[in-house]
């Protein structure tokens, strides 16, 4: 199963220009409200109508400039989850996933049965004649999804699936909504702003800034080198400065004041450095400086500490510093270290990635 995108679509002053690929497994899209990601399934979807493009679906040409094709939505074998799920209020459950089927010939039969199974996959059963309004958050995401499954999609959609969800029933949901995604046989396209959800969900991840693609890689190899500044932040990093090339295997951080070893060669172009809250440590023995603590910010079950470097900048931000609550530091003052691969060599967005 194969996706192909590449549109163009204006809105005032915006404009979306997207081109990528996906097949089996899921894909993220990654990026701040705004940016584009929410315009994008809409167009796959046949909601909106792209300016110019092409979009395929397995083999099957769904949206065509050139050759003036746009198929409409409910030909293009797309499940579309959106943000408030869009259940019908006066439907019962039963009535909302039969929904999914009215565009198909099926018997009564298979109805029942096509029912019966989504019903039994998404922990349904027995909720068959409430209503929304008498389903919980978690409850109505799955009746959505059920209603979108009933119809076997060729490609399954999510739009910011958690975002209408307390922090509990999310981190649940999540869970949940992985074993499903495991057994889709189709691909899958998710829209999120959180970088959390798409680690834990995505296998691959684009990160999208004012309608473009910045990138499109493995998850675990995006957040483990980002290669660009705004690839970072969206990533997390909290600790980004400029930077240059000092040799082959060292950089300088004029605003840090330090000079940092890395594990990766450096590039003539390098314009910045990043290094994640949880990647310094008072026992490293490489890239090793004196610092001193700012105040403590206390969470649940981490700390986060504000510090600056001894030799840092006065007007400069302070870099922070993440660690479990059962060692917190006993002085203002002590050295850190980073290990030379966990500093983050970015590059101009412009620039190919090597």
């Amino acid at each position: 199963m194969r996706l192909a995108v590449d549109i163009t679509k204006r809105l005032g002053s915006f404009c979306l220009r997207v081109a990528f690929a996906c097949e089996d497994g899921v894909l993220g899209i990654l990026g701040a409200s705004g940016c584009g990601k929410s315009m994008t399934l809409k167009c796959i979807a046949g909601i909106e109508r792209p300016d110019s493009g092409h979009i395929e679906l397995d083999g099957v040409t769904l949206f065509d400039s050139e050759k003036r094709i746009n198929l409409p939505p409910q030909k293009r074998h797309v499940g579309y989850l959106f943000q408030n799920y869009a259940l019908f209020p006066n439907m019962t459950v039963r009535q909302n996933i039969l929904c999914g089927l009215r565009a198909e010939k099926h018997s009564r039969a298979q109805s029942e049965q096509a029912l019966r199974e989504v019903m039994e996959l998404l922990g349904l059963t027995g909720l068959e004649r409430r209503l929304p309004s008498q389903l919980s958050g978690g409850q109505q995401q799955r009746t959505a999804l059920a209603r979108i499954l009933i119809s076997q999609p060729k490609l399954l959609m999510l739009d910011e699936p958690f975002s209408a969800l307390d922090t509990h029933l999310r981190e649940k949901l999540q869970i949940e909504m992985k074993h499903l995604l495991r057994s889709y046989q189709g691909a899958t396209l998710m829209v999120t702003h959180s970088r959390d959800e798409a680690y834990r969900l995505c296998d691959r991840i684009a990160l999208m800034k004012t309608g473009r693609i910045l990138t499109l890689q493995p998850t675990k190899r995006l957040f483990a080198n980002p290669g660009t500044i705004a690839a970072a932040a969206v990533t997390g990093c909290k600790n980004i400065a400029k930077a240059v090339k000092a040799g082959e295997y060292e950089v300088d951080v004029p605003e840090w004041g330090v000079r940092l070893r890395t594990a990766a060669p450096v590039r003539e172009s390098l314009c910045a450095v990043g290094i994640r809250a949880h990647y310094f440590n008072p026992r490293c023995m490489q890239n090793r400086c004196q610092v001193e603590l700012g105040e403590i910010m206390e969470e649940p079950f981490e700390l986060t500490v504000p510090f600056r470097y001894e030799n840092q900048k006065s007007d400069s931000s302070e870099l922070w510093w993440r660690l479990s609550k059962d060692c917190k530091p006993a002085a203002a003052k002590l050295e850190l270290g980073v290990a030379p691969e966990n500093v983050l060599l970015l590059y101009d967005e412009a620039e190919d990635r090597q």
